[in-house]
């Protein structure tokens, strides 16, 4: 029975299936082989993917440098008794690793949605009998009956067929639903052109049909998408990535400057315990034990930001990757376009006509030679007061020959029925038409529906007045062999020129637009049936009307300012590769550049042509990539990431869920994607709409910007504690601070002044910046020299004013609580200076982030209580300072914002002079 599997279906005639499938058409199989079969291939379900032990899950977020170092320091105070420091950073540590475990365990519910859509029940002829059965008992060879409303259990080949239609949008991508044949297909035909076909977790949206098993389980189209997703790596983030980096980095930096304190002081003759308590008080200082509480508070604020608009975050490292991002991959439909077609050309008595306006609105304008035309609305015909009564007729045909409807809901249109259809409708409105005056002044009597193999629809409408209408639209070509004239402007008869009329389709398809026939037949008034026959011959042409799913006005201008930015834009769709480039040529994405080889637009069966290495290149320099499989889009991404690109991939169907869980970041559709999608993107859009990405790409550099200014101030304060205690030991000089006075300085400052830098709003020029290298260090060269001259300016400060206090006479106590302000409000003034890594503060504004002049005031107050506080005094070993000493602690602390302020200028005037 093995030789059942991996057959062209779509290929073999009818006649050959009965003997391939060694089942019946007519009463399918018998219940022995269907048992034989079940042992055989299994149940028509998908396989559950062994996933991680849960508890294993969880301490693997333990396993990271960062984590590392900051257990060390949760032990180390523990053994200095500070119990409550010990247990709030022991509680940073494991709220991170709780929201680690839970934001994982959503991303593994993708095959878990993907599997729910298998089942349900299904009708099946077994021994010539129909059944009712669960979907996954069924078995390949089976005789499945489809009708308008089911969901497709197993994929089939279809062996009988009345004008079914199947919703495919979430395998394929393609926009409306598919209208199905029984014609085989030549073996190359894509995926999405398999008219012949139907497959798993697709939707009958109307007609009925039925067909042969021929792919169950695992094994179906939908079952290797559950595959390519289960096998799909969960890629690190560029954020996770460098704070890795950074934190294994000054891991080994601190413990060696740990080693060589205690090695220095053990030289020197210290005493044992004083040098080891010594070498901890250096890695008490360095250890910045605030970084992974910012860093996840910054991010939840940007979560925060981002939900404001429409872009709701599943993953919280997610919010950076948009601003690291060098390629967006976005879907089509309903993403680029308004997911809502638009009839934006009528032709009629040989002349062209623009339609304005776009979506299912009723409003705009009929246009020739780009001048509006004035309506007639006082006569019962509404006829163009120009007196173009073919166009009036091409517009009314649409209207009539109609079985959709177009409607206001609470001040949204929308539609019941064909999207095309409702095309027609908008078209004829804005054009004046009254749908009830029509159905009144012509009452339709009968219908032909739309049948595939005959491509077209027709309406028998009577008339009190005259004689009675047949009104027809469908292809080009079912309808143009019926005509023998046209309609003329002036409403009599013209030759029919057809062409003319092929000439303006070519011109029209050219331009990604569907276009539409329409016909009329005058008959006697007492005609109450049309025929096929009946409208064979003698058909008057009235026009067409070409349409499209148009761009969004707002997407353009996303394009345009992402590009602006540096990132490329690449459009991954499964429409047709002549709509795809049309609409992307619209949109504004960028075609090759001169010196290319590679075409604008590729579609599928192109890409199945290239290697590894020509489709790196072909993804890199073209646009549009149309008619894509699942595994192409996987690969599509893969071959952008393997050309160092941050990849963000847009997706709303089944077969989009491998490439969005590959993308560095998948962005599902909100409205319009499926559970599947949504489970496996990273990010989700409530509005579907390409602007939001924009928005958010904008949101995430804002947040990466605020992350490295939050570095940026943070680090000096580490790195000048460490420089302290090393000073001291090498020298053999008094600690100027103590170990539990550096835990109150680094966690206070960092809740009350670092965390406030979230706030800051995006600077100028953000989205005019190219993207960061993805290799790009957090602290670039530039910033490193700032960090090491805070740095020296704190240790400096520190020790002179903790000499000078020792000088005059003073206890240590007061010299140490010297030192700590200084540290304290030497933070304060460098934190203005943070506020921009580029720009002045004056420049920026010194009122635009409130809560930060909220937290410095709050740090102040606090570090009055730390000073004259009795309690304070006692727990921390600090004492009360002078006015003189204060003073000092001040400009101490003015000295730094000074300095770097003169480096700012400085770098700016050396950008100036290169430019």
């Amino acid at each position: 029975m093995d030789n059942l599997r991996e057959k062209h279906w779509h290929h073999h005639p009818l006649s050959e299936l009965d003997a391939l499938l060694e089942s019946h058409n007519q009463n399918g199989l018998d219940e022995l082989t269907v048992k034989e079969r079940q042992l055989l291939y299994g149940s028509n379900r998908l396989t559950p993917q062994k996933g991680k032990n849960p508890f294993v899950m969880f301490m693997l977020q333990f396993h990271q440098p960062l984590v590392y170092i900051l257990l060390a320091a949760s032990i180390v105070t523990f053994i200095l008794q500070e119990y409550v420091d010990s247990g709030v950073i022991f509680a940073v540590i494991l709220v991170n690793a709780i929201v680690g475990f839970i934001q994982e365990m959503k991303a593994l519910r993708a095959v878990e949605a993907l599997a729910k859509s298998m089942e349900g029940k299904s009708t099946v002829i077994r021994d010539g009998h129909k059944l009712v059965i669960p979907s996954d008992e069924i078995v390949i060879g089976d005789l499945v009956i489809l009708q308008s409303g089911d969901r497709v259990p197993a994929d089939l080949r279809l062996i009988r067929n009345r004008e079914l239609q199947v919703d495919e949008s979430a395998l394929t991508g393609e926009s409306v639903p598919s209208q199905k044949n029984l014609t085989p297909l030549p073996i190359d035909t894509t995926l999405a052109d398999r008219d012949n076909m139907v497959y798993s977790s697709t939707l009958v949206t109307y007609g009925t049909a039925s067909g042969f098993v021929v792919e169950i389980g695992d094994n179906t189209e939908i079952g290797r998408i559950n595959t390519l997703i289960a096998n799909t790596q969960v890629l690190a983030t560029p954020l996770t990535i460098k704070i890795s980096e950074f934190s294994e980095l000054l891991l080994k930096i601190i413990l060696g400057l740990a080693a060589l304190t205690f090695a220095i002081g053990w030289l020197h003759g210290q005493p044992m315990l004083d040098t080891f308590m010594s070498a901890v008080a250096l890695a008490v200082g360095a250890i910045p034990e605030g970084l992974p509480a910012a860093i996840s508070i910054m991010l939840a604020i940007g979560v925060n930001k981002m939900a404001q608009r429409n872009a709701i975050i599943r993953k919280m490292p997610a919010v950076e990757t948009l601003g690291s991002t060098t390629i967006i991959c976005s879907d089509k439909t309903g993403t680029l376009t308004q997911n809502q077609m638009t009839v934006q050309h009528v032709f009629a008595s040989y002349q062209d006509y623009s339609v304005s306006g776009t979506g299912y609105t009723p409003q705009g304008e009929l246009l020739f030679n780009d001048e509006a035309l004035s309506l007639n609305t006082d006569t019962n015909q509404n006829v163009i007061s120009q007196n173009n009564v073919a166009l009036a007729e091409t517009l009314k045909a649409g209207l009539l020959c109609n079985d959709s409807r177009l409607f206001q809901q609470q001040s949204q249109w929308k539609i019941e029925g064909d999207p095309t259809e409702a095309a027609l409708i908008s078209s004829a409105l804005k054009a004046g038409f009254n749908i009830e005056q029509q159905d009144k002044l012509l009452p339709r009597i009968d219908t032909l529906p739309f049948e595939s193999q005959h491509q077209y629809m027709a309406t028998l409408h009577q008339s009190s007045q005259s004689d009675s209408y047949i009104y027809i639209k469908g292809s080009v070509e079912s309808i143009l062999k019926r005509c023998g004239n046209a309609l003329a402007a002036d409403g009599g008869s013209i030759p029919l020129d057809v062409p003319r009329i092929f000439e303006e389709i070519e011109q029209m398809a050219s331009r990604g637009l569907r276009v539409l026939a329409f016909a009329r037949k005058l008959v006697t008034q007492d005609s109450k049936s049309v025929t096929h026959e009946s409208i064979n011959t003698d058909l008057t042409f009235l026009g067409l009307q070409a349409m499209m799913d148009p761009p969004r006005e707002e997407a353009i201008q996303a394009v345009k300012a992402c590009q602006n930015a540096g990132i490329l834009v690449k459009m991954i769709t499964g429409d047709h590769v002549a709509t795809a480039a049309s609409i992307a040529r619209q949109i504004g994405l960028k075609e090759p550049s001169h010196d290319s080889t590679h075409n604008y637009a590729y579609s599928g069966h192109d890409l199945a042509q290239l290697n590894n290495q020509e489709l790196m290149e072909v993804a890199q320099s073209s646009a549009v990539f149309a008619r894509v499989t699942p595994e192409q889009k996987l690969r599509l991404v893969e071959a952008l990431q393997a050309k160092g690109h941050i990849v963000a991939m847009t997706g709303d169907g089944v077969n989009d869920a491998p490439a969005l869980k590959q993308a560095n970041i998948g962005i599902a559709m909100g409205l319009g994607g499926t559970e599947v999608a949504k489970e496996a993107a990273d990010m989700v859009l409530t509005n579907d709409n390409f602007a939001t990405i924009e928005a958010a790409v904008e949101e995430g550099r804002s947040v990466f910007d605020n992350l490295v200014k939050f570095i940026t101030w943070t680090l000096p304060t580490n790195a000048g504690e460490g420089l302290v205690i090393m000073t001291a030991i090498l020298f053999g000089l008094t600690l100027p601070i103590t170990p539990v006075q550096i835990l109150w300085i680094n966690m206070s400052t960092a809740l009350l002044l670092g965390l406030m830098l979230a706030f800051e709003q995006k600077e100028p020029g953000l989205m005019n910046r190219p993207p960061r290298k993805p290799g790009a260090p957090i602290i670039n060269f530039e910033l490193m020299i700032r960090v090491l001259s805070v740095s020296s300016l704190m240790l400096i400060g520190a020790y002179a004013l903790f000499a000078w206090a020792i000088a005059e006479g003073h206890s240590t106590e007061t010299a140490r609580t010297l030192a700590v302000n200084m540290f304290v409000f030497g933070e304060i003034f460098y934190l203005f200076n943070c506020r921009s890594l580029r720009y002045s503060m004056f420049k920026i504004g010194f009122f635009s982030n409130p809560w930060l002049l909220f937290g410095v005031v709050l740090m102040a107050s606090l570090q009055l209580a730390f000073t004259y506080s009795p309690t304070m005094n006692t727990l921390f070993g600090s004492a009360p300072l002078s006015a003189l000493q204060w003073l000092a602690v001040m400009a101490g602390g003015a000295v730094i914002f000074i300095v770097v302020e003169l480096e700012k200028r400085y770098r700016a005037y050396q950008e100036t002079q290169r430019k």
